[in-house]
């Protein structure tokens, strides 16, 4: 059975037979916490639990599916030149609202680790909390802190953005497509893009827009606010 585990077969299996079981709970109970990739983690996590494998045996066939995350960003160029002339109209105000967003997000958990009294290596680790996991590792090789705590902080915040994103954002008034779209693409990068797919194809090519500037502002800027608060 150890000799299966290690098969490429095996995480593949796992990973796509959880995301079709999240895809059944989800339409029996139509509730914000099954979310299909909650709970997909939910049940990946669970399974290697009560079997006791080891994530490296896992990833050996699941780093496949991780492999298809590059080509399925780039395709979202299409759909971003179908969008062009649509999306030239909004620039300037899409353009404020990421910068904007993306600096918010950062000072709002500085902030937050600031009152909490927080050891100094986490506002390292967790400023880059809202862009995709290559940038927001990069950056925190950058700021000196714990690559490991941002891929998991950042896998968090893309899973909650997610699944409560869209419904908090109607509840605040918020019925815009597009605004949510940029909105999930800001804070919750590629997974929240996913999320934003599923509302319309705009708001999924203004929320992949937002996650690639995003990541550009923060890289950027980061550095520099961590150094200025900081010091």
């Amino acid at each position: 059975m150890e000799v299966f585990f290690e098969q490429p077969i095996f995480g593949v299996t796992l990973t796509i037979l959880a995301y079709y079981l999240s895809g059944l709970l989800k339409r029996r109970f139509d509730y914000i916490l099954f979310n299909r990739i909650l709970v997909s983690v939910v049940i990946i996590i669970i399974v290697l639990l009560v079997l006791n494998i080891d994530f490296k045996q896992y990833n050996i066939g699941g780093k496949y599916i991780s492999f298809f995350l590059g080509p399925s960003v780039v395709a979202l160029g299409v759909f971003l030149y179908e969008k062009l002339q649509e999306l030239k109209q909004d620039l300037k105000p899409f353009i404020i609202s990421v910068i904007l967003g993306g600096l918010t997000g950062m000072l709002s958990v500085l902030g937050i680790l600031y009152l909490w009294n927080s050891p100094e290596i986490l506002a390292k680790s967790l400023i880059a909390k809202s862009v995709t996991t290559p940038i927001a590792i990069e950056i925190t090789k950058i700021t000196e802190g714990l690559p490991e705590i941002t891929a998991g902080i950042v896998i968090i915040t893309g899973i909650l953005g997610n699944a409560i994103g869209a419904p908090f954002l109607r509840k605040l008034g918020i019925t815009s497509p597009l605004a949510i779209g940029t909105a999930l693409g800001t804070s919750a990068h590629g997974i929240g893009t996913a999320r934003a797919f599923e509302i319309s194809t705009s708001s999924g090519v203004y929320s992949g827009l937002a996650m690639c500037f995003n990541g550009l502002v923060t890289a950027l800027l980061a550095p520099y606010i961590l150094q200025w608060l900081l010091t």
